[in-house]
């Protein structure tokens, strides 16, 4: 019997890893508050938490990058990662980042519907292409704005040049089986409709399945699996492993102009 519990558990094999937690505030704020041009707090739709942060490069923008924050669908905001709007900014894309309502007062499939509202407000204020990030639960709902079934305009999808998956989830069913799901609510349905393996990409779509090497194994078997599920529908997907990164530190790419992680998302 597999303890899904375990299998799940980021922070129980990363050493003061909810310390990140506060590490993650800390830079966030200092950046927030560096003189980066910026527009905080926008309303994208009628709850509390539909807002979201953009900020913008010196000159117009080569296009949008919206980047999705994780937590497990039930912790953490926008305002945890704005300092990861720093490498793209360099290159010249304007940054979104959504915060979006929490478990259990939303449903993960309403979670999917609130980032496709903010994806979708954000490209209204950007023109241009548009390239799609997400950390953990952020990279299920990153991977969920070009599935088939994704509630994300055709319009707008077919701006979303280039998606990264980091450290995303893909199939939600085992999820049921842990002690998350006391908050989650999850049923078997939502599980199957929410899990992008057991949906099919977009015709054009590009992905990347970005993981760290020293993550738990069943995020690392997660990527390969959308890449195998995907794959034959003719669609460009590849799994990047990030080293021995672990599920808080994959991210720190997106601070660096020059990094792997903000070239691949940006090329």
């Amino acid at each position: 019997m597999i303890d899904w519990d375990d299998a799940f558990d980021n922070a129980g094999y990363v050493p003061n890893a909810l310390g990140y937690f506060d590490t993650w505030q800390e830079r966030a704020e200092v950046f927030r508050n560096s003189g980066v041009t910026s527009a905080l707090s926008l309303s994208y739709g009628p709850e509390k938490r539909e807002k979201l942060d953009i900020f913008w490069p010196e000159d117009k923008p080569k296009g949008l990058v919206v980047f999705i924050h994780g937590g497990y669908w039930l912790r953490l905001d926008r305002r945890y990662f704005s300092d990861l709007a720093f490498g793209p900014l360099t290159h010249g894309w304007a940054v979104a980042l959504p915060s979006y309502t929490l478990a259990p007062h939303a449903r993960i499939n309403e979670i999917t519907r609130e980032i496709s509202a903010a994806v979708t407000y954000a490209s209204s204020k950007i023109d241009g292409p548009i390239r799609v990030t997400g950390h953990s639960a952020g990279g299920h709902l990153a991977a969920r704005m070009i599935c088939s079934n994704s509630p994300l305009e055709t319009e707008i999808q077919k701006r979303i040049q280039k998606t990264v998956s980091i450290s995303g989830l893909y199939d939600l069913r085992n999820l049921c089986k842990t002690k998350l799901n006391e908050t989650l609510k999850l049923t078997q349905t939502e599980a199957t409709t929410e899990s992008p393996c057991l949906d099919t990409p977009i015709a054009g779509s590009n992905i990347t399945c970005w993981v760290g090497g020293g993550e738990r194994p069943e995020f690392i078997k997660q990527s390969h699996l959308l890449h195998d599920v995907w794959k034959p529908h003719g669609i460009d997907i590849d799994v990047q492993l990030d080293n021995m990164e672990n599920h808080y530190t994959v991210i720190d790419g997106l601070k660096d102009p020059n990094s792997n992680l903000t070239l691949t998302l940006l090329s």
